[in-house]
């Protein structure tokens, strides 16, 4: 865990809703994995860590780090934001993997954006379901191989056995005020899909309150069947076959 100064290079729109940030960050964040995140700091007052952000990464090339952030939101090239990391464990993809599911739940797919490039060069098919109002996130700036699936907040889409039975391994990310309430809709849903749900095929995308980053304040405790882990150590993407949901 380090905490460091990033440098805005150049701040560039992504869609309608999002922007792209390409920030000059210390070597040592650069071993960043898809899955894994950064504390953001709006100042350099180390005495305020409850105003942290969590930011996930969406690409990384040579020595830049991109992050996505809300339109909504202001940044200046050639400004310093403060960060911390590295946040959580990568995302544990199978060594062999054909088809991976990302699935976005009312809430920007931002956190399971930055392994879809990798996934496609390495030739896995790829498809982004985009559920509620995450059907309005505009993917025009994706690779063209992804395949984009649209539908409502009450997990309905098209051929929806079809898409669950496809897919070797499902990611998935919900609105983070009601974390725990959407997983366990998504874990009836796939139970009621498929004959049965093996270990290391769903996973949710955890973003509670993370605080300090090392599991030492508990604020994101999530429980498992054995015993409470840390999201933002053990996490962000757990397993749901492990929780207690």
């Amino acid at each position: 865990m380090k905490e460091t100064q990033a440098l805005i290079q150049r701040v560039r729109r992504a869609n309608s809703t999002h922007q792209h940030l390409d920030l000059s960050v210390d070597p040592a964040l650069l071993s960043l994995k898809a899955g894994q995140a950064l504390l953001y700091r709006p100042d350099g007052d180390t005495l305020q860590p409850y105003l942290r952000e969590l930011w996930f990464p969406v690409d990384i090339d040579k020595d830049t780090l991109t992050v996505e952030r809300p339109i909504s939101e202001h940044y200046e090239p050639g400004s310093v934001v403060y960060l911390t990391g590295l946040i959580g464990k990568p995302f544990r993809f199978r060594r062999t993997l054909r088809n991976v599911l990302l699935v976005a739940h009312n809430t920007a797919p931002t956190p399971l954006l930055m392994p879809v490039q990798p996934l496609v060069k390495n030739h896995v098919s790829v498809t982004l379901l985009l559920l509620g109002s995450a059907s309005e996130y505009e993917t025009d700036h994706l690779p063209p191989e992804v395949e984009i699936i649209h539908g409502d907040g009450d997990f309905q889409w098209p051929s929806r056995v079809t898409t669950v039975g496809w897919a070797d391994q499902v990611f998935v990310t919900v609105a983070p005020e009601v974390e725990m309430d959407s997983f366990r809709r998504v874990w009836q849903l796939f139970s009621e899909l498929r004959n049965d749900i093996p270990s290391s095929f769903l996973f949710g995308v955890f973003r509670p309150p993370f605080p300090c980053g090392i599991g030492a304040c508990e604020s994101c405790l999530v429980n498992t069947r054995k015993d409470a882990v840390a999201a933002c150590v053990e996490g962000p993407a757990l397993d749901l076959t492990e929780l207690k949901l």
